[in-house]
């Protein structure tokens, strides 16, 4: 008889994601491994137990002061996996949705004093505090719409000290929210003002200094660039991506957001763990992404954010046989931070089935960042999950509002934001 501190029972259904090949493709990425009237049983934060409810009394039995939590007819999953958000910041850009809707461009707003510098300015300004604040106030509303691991990127430092501080409050801000956070580090974002004139120093204060440091400190998992006009080019991201990987980092590249900029194509040469963004990434650099065996991070609303002629390519990619994640690329400039209302942008806008996308928020988002027990169901693994008062998963892609009734971070409740 198998103990539990915590049993989660009275389900339509526990989509569990645990069988198949990580990370998912093509038609793999439609099986849920969804169980009808399934419970899930958790001790020490870990799952134990997960089959149908009419086997749980004869093979768990709840510790004594246990307890049982009802999911009154809903739908469990695994906890959402975000693979893609710029969460750590100060300020925001409100003032600029006029000149969005007007039609200026990213860069037209940039040259008018707002977009990503503006937020730099904002960052470099708040204290650690303010920091640690406003984005633990984010990252518990992310929780409580069922999110449980959490790319946090750098960036909007865009100097040495900067980024490094930036990258030392993440597990601050992990340890204040209990969520699972994995650190990238992404100085390459733009080229700060006071390197303006001389692009390629501030591309040898990354290899020489700042790369090194981060290594050295253990700061981040990965290394991001922005790969696109105006901000660094193929040839810049390729060597600070390849000094990355010789410093033991792994590799994200911000690829296609508004032309076709190389940066698919670089993340396929250099076999990136994922590409991101990749809205106007052409039908051959998709082959390569797929040969190559790089995930494709796509941001769905961010596609609608930044104009509504574009929408998002997760269609095409699942097509063409990449491995296809979802994220919400929380920042000021998306700020998303509810991965449901992604899901739903996702199959409205993005022709992704509801399987198809859950898949890309659980298991194939956790491949993204380099978790290998995260996005599941499945005995030994974290007790990471949500249940949503909707009676199939298939309500997730199909709802903008819904919002779960129960979160669990190692088998422990999300405290409400």
């Amino acid at each position: 008889m198998i103990r539990a501190a915590l049993v989660v029972r009275d389900l339509a259904t526990v989509a569990t994601l645990a069988c198949g090949p990580v990370p998912r493709v093509g038609e793999a990425m439609a099986d849920l491994t969804a169980i009808d009237g399934g419970a899930v049983a958790v001790d020490r934060g870990r799952v134990v137990w997960v089959g149908p409810e009419r086997r749980l009394p004869y093979e768990v039995r709840l510790r004594a002061g246990g307890r049982t939590v009802l999911g009154r007819g809903g739908t469990a999953v695994p906890g959402f996996v975000d693979p893609h958000t710029h969460v750590l910041f100060a300020g925001d850009r409100s003032d600029e949705l006029a000149w969005k809707v007007a039609g200026a461009s990213y860069a037209e707003i940039a040259r008018r004093g707002g977009g990503l510098l503006s937020t730099v300015r904002a960052t470099r300004k708040a204290s650690d505090g303010q920091l640690l604040r406003e984005t633990e106030a984010r990252l518990r509303r992310m929780a409580a719409a069922g999110t449980t691991a959490v790319e946090v990127k750098s960036g909007y430092a865009l100097d040495h000290a900067g980024e490094l501080r930036l990258l030392r409050l993440i597990p601050l801000l992990a340890r204040r929210t209990g969520l699972r956070l994995v650190p990238t580090y992404l100085g390459a974002h733009a080229v700060p003002p006071e390197f303006a004139r001389h692009p390629d120093a501030y591309v040898r204060t990354i290899l020489r200094r700042t790369l090194p440091a981060v290594a050295r400190g253990r700061l981040a998992r990965f290394c991001d660039v922005f790969c696109e006009p105006g901000f660094f080019s193929v040839a810049e991201a390729e060597r600070i991506l390849r000094s990355a990987r010789v410093l033991g980092l792994g590799l994200k590249v911000h690829a296609d957001e508004f032309v076709v900029s190389g940066g698919a194509r670089l993340a396929a040469r250099l076999r990136a763990t994922s590409a991101d963004h990749l809205l106007a990434t052409p039908e051959r650099d998709r082959r390569r992404l797929a040969v190559a065996g790089v995930t494709a991070v796509v941001l769905p609303l961010t596609a609608f954010a930044s104009s509504v002629a574009r929408r998002s390519p997760a269609r095409e990619l699942v097509d063409a046989g990449v491995p296809v994640a979802l994220g919400s690329d929380c920042s000021p400039n998306t700020w998303v931070e509810e991965i449901p209302g992604v899901l739903a942008a996702a199959v409205h806008a993005g022709r992704l089935t509801p399987a198809e996308a859950l898949t890309a928020a659980t298991v194939n988002a956790a491949h993204a960042i380099g978790l290998t027990d995260a996005g599941t169901i499945k005995v030994g693994r974290p007790a990471d999950l949500a249940v949503f008062p909707v009676g199939s998963a298939s309500s997730l892609g199909y709802r903008f509002d819904v919002r779960p009734s129960v979160v669990l971070r190692q088998g422990k409740p999300i405290s409400p934001p």
